[in-house]
């Protein structure tokens, strides 16, 4: 273990598992007191008595990060004594694989607002922390699904480029105030949320076949770029956005459409334009 964080407080929101909870234990290994936040109280001290038995120094919150309220007790739980706060991190998000035209606009609306939201909550009030602390470095995690064209993910992608222009906002914005926001993009990564994916032996080699590095993502590799941006080594950056998925941006996402039985949308449309009357008008 090391100390290059001795001393500092870091959040991090969705760190009961995967992505999040490598990224706690990373940032407890270099001398930080961490605490983990997620939505079950039972799963996030779970999650810390994992790290507490290693020998790190890690607390834990329940907090779903949708809510505003929530997410300011979970920094107000993870400041100092003066409210200070040195690192925040969140782990958001997620959305359905469907074809653009297929979509709710409901579920549409929710799956933008549960990547963008949580990034937003925590940024307004960890900010607010870092300010009192002098400064400090928020870090979102984001998707490739933001850089390239990620077709039938257009709740996600469009979420997550709203993740990615936030993040280059606030930069501009907090720097004065010592503040760094920087964002991490990961590839495919193996995770519980991406369980089905990793079970699909097609899935999974069409992934491999979009990447010059052959193999797939783990949650530590994007905790390593999560904690290089956390840390000193970092100071001098602001308002960028990594890509950490094996060289994938370099190439096209994937097809779903050859390796998932997505609905013929042409043939839906027409099929609701016949049963709806109050449809489009045809010409005579």
């Amino acid at each position: 273990m090391g100390d290059a964080l001795a001393g500092q407080r870091a959040l991090v929101v969705g760190g009961s598992s995967g992505i999040g909870l490598a990224t706690a234990h990373r940032l407890a290994r270099d001398g930080a007191h961490v605490t983990i936040c997620g939505r079950s109280a039972d799963r996030a001290e779970q999650a810390a008595a994992t790290l507490v038995a290693a020998g790190l120094d890690v607390d834990h919150v329940a907090a779903d990060a949708m809510d505003a309220a929530a997410v300011a007790h979970a920094v107000r739980h993870a400041a100092d004594a003066d409210g200070g706060l040195d690192i925040a991190v969140v782990v958001p998000g997620g959305g359905s694989i469907t074809p653009v035209l297929l979509f709710d606009e409901g579920d549409f609306a929710r799956q933008v607002q549960r990547n963008v939201l949580p990034v937003f909550h925590l940024l307004k009030h960890a900010g607010r922390a870092m300010l009192r602390r002098g400064g400090g470095s928020f870090v979102a995690v984001s998707s490739t699904a933001a850089r390239f064209p990620t077709r039938y993910l257009a709740s996600y992608g469009a979420g997550k480029a709203a993740v990615d222009q936030l993040v280059r906002v606030a930069a501009d914005e907090l720097g004065a105030h010592g503040i760094r926001v920087n964002a991490v993009q990961p590839g495919l990564t193996r995770t519980a949320t991406t369980a089905g994916a990793f079970a699909d032996a097609a899935m999974r080699e069409a992934f491999l076949d979009g990447q010059p590095l052959r193999r797939h993502g783990e949650p530590a590799d994007i905790a390593e770029a999560i904690r290089f941006f956390a840390g000193p080594e970092s100071s001098w950056i602001t308002g960028q956005v990594l890509a950490v998925d094996g060289g994938h941006t370099l190439r096209a996402f994937v097809d779903y459409a050859t390796l998932l039985p997505l609905p013929d949308v042409r043939a839906a449309i027409l099929d609701d334009d016949l049963a709806d009357p109050t449809g489009p008008a045809h010409p005579d």
